[in-house]
């Protein structure tokens, strides 16, 4: 026979303390428990034969949502009102012999273990400096005004990659400490402190993840609920305090099978996790587009002289038409300054493409530049340029190129009005001294 029972006798519950149980039993359960079949469409389409990191990721996310990707609580007053009628119906429909301490057990067993699993997700890309990479040198060379609050604070924390490990690595101590019952109220409180940093830095940035850091910071209040009067009893009274004694004895299957089923948890997200990432660091960081760029013309160029339909068009500051700079990336990524207004690319929340066309970062909460992927016809020396941003769909150029020299490119074709555009770049040797670090000098 399969049961679970604790070692000691079980404490008597109050009557408001079973509704409250009761209550948060059902809400946390919708909650935790994918019931989103979009969510599930998303598991299927993951080829479970060759598991990218970013699947991975993609299951530790799961929140539930009724309507936009980064959710809102809105969801969580309807699932508020569901568990509210839940636990009416519960009370009504109760057994005498229910074990209340034993719904308490497996509740913040489940809630420890989804909240492990959340913070290592993102605790992974930060460790190995993913979430938030080293400016590109199009936003090295972007006014700091034309960002948004969010793209500051992110390029901000992608300047100091080691900073960003740490976090990384608090997240991943902490998420660790939750597999545990032992440790689970010091990971508990470490989330609390370290997601509520991010809940407010959310806040204060206008970001996109402020509904999921609370829906982490929400399973941290109730996982460390279960210590919280002993811990201050203790600490801030000095009070002789008696540790929960509460111990579950499992038999028949379950005495083996919660071993096998939490190695296996802990295997998937910590070591493959881990391995994934690390391997996705090294070979395909998902902010930045993957594809290559022309050889040797990575940098930032000065627009020399500007051409359109064969009027020269001298340098303004005002001119909307001109171009001021054009910057190649090392990937496949050409971004052009100048006036012409620039509708923001919004999206900043995180979401881990494998699409180059769908890695929006460079361009997202950045304005001032328009940014191109492109793809290089080396043999008639062709550039077929597409506006990055979902915002400026049609807006193409096919350009020739000629390299009369490793310093100069030299760009003519149409635009997307079939307006005939010459252009001369000239490339300017810039030294940026936040690339050399602490010890390093820049010589001028």
């Amino acid at each position: 026979m399969t049961t679970i029972k604790s070692d000691q006798s079980s404490p008597e519950w109050k009557g408001y303390e079973k509704i409250a149980l009761r209550f948060f039993f059902i809400y946390f359960i919708l909650q935790t428990i994918p019931l989103d079949w979009k969510y599930y469409k998303g598991i299927f389409a993951i080829n479970w034969f060759n598991l990218k990191y970013g699947d991975i990721f993609f299951i530790t996310r799961y929140f539930p949502s009724f309507g936009s990707a980064t959710g809102s609580f809105i969801d969580w007053i309807i699932i508020a009102i569901i568990a509210a009628i839940g636990a009416v119906i519960w009370a009504k429909k109760e057994k005498p012999d229910t074990d209340y301490s034993i719904l308490y057990y497996w509740l913040r067993t489940i809630l420890r273990y989804r909240l492990a699993i959340g913070i290592i997700g993102y605790g992974f890309i930060k460790f190995f400096p993913l979430q938030a990479p080293f400016p590109s040198i199009s936003n090295l060379n972007t006014g700091y005004g034309y960002f948004t609050d969010w793209k500051i604070f992110s390029l901000s924390l992608g300047v100091v990659p080691g900073y960003e490990s740490f976090l990384g690595g608090v997240e991943l101590l902490a998420g660790i400490l939750l597999f545990f019952r032992r440790t689970a109220s010091i990971g508990a409180f470490i989330i609390l402190v370290f997601t509520g940093n991010v809940f407010i830095s959310n806040l204060a940035y206008e970001g996109g993840e402020y509904v999921y850091s609370f829906y982490l910071i929400s399973l941290a209040i109730f996982v460390l609920a279960y210590d919280a009067r002993r811990i201050y009893n203790l600490i801030s009274l000095g009070k002789p305090t008696v540790p929960n004694l509460f111990k579950p004895i499992f038999s028949g299957w379950l005495k083996n099978g919660r071993i096998v089923l939490k190695t296996a948890v802990i295997f998937f997200f910590v070591f493959v996790y881990g391995f994934k990432t690390y391997k996705g660091y090294k070979n395909d960081p998902y902010q930045f587009p993957k594809a290559k760029g022309l050889k040797g013309a990575s940098g930032i160029y000065n627009v020399s002289e500007f051409k359109l339909n064969g009027k020269v068009f001298p340098y303004s500051a005002t001119d909307s038409t001109r171009w001021k700079d054009v910057v190649f990336e090392k990937w496949a990524t050409i971004s052009i300054r100048s006036n012409r207004p620039v509708i923001l690319e919004s999206s900043n929340y995180e979401q881990i493409s494998y699409k180059d066309k769908d890695r929006n970062y460079e361009l997202a909460g950045s304005g001032g530049r328009h940014y191109y992927s492109y793809k290089a016809d080396t043999v008639n020396h062709l550039l077929l340029l597409q506006n990055k941003n979902s915002n400026y769909k049609n807006d193409k150029l096919i350009l020739r190129y000629i390299r009369p020299d490793s310093a100069t490119i030299i760009l003519s074709g149409v635009n997307n009005s079939k307006d005939s555009v010459y252009v001369l770049l000239n490339k300017i040797d810039k030294k940026y001294p936040i690339k050399l670090g602490r010890r390093n000098r820049l010589k001028l």
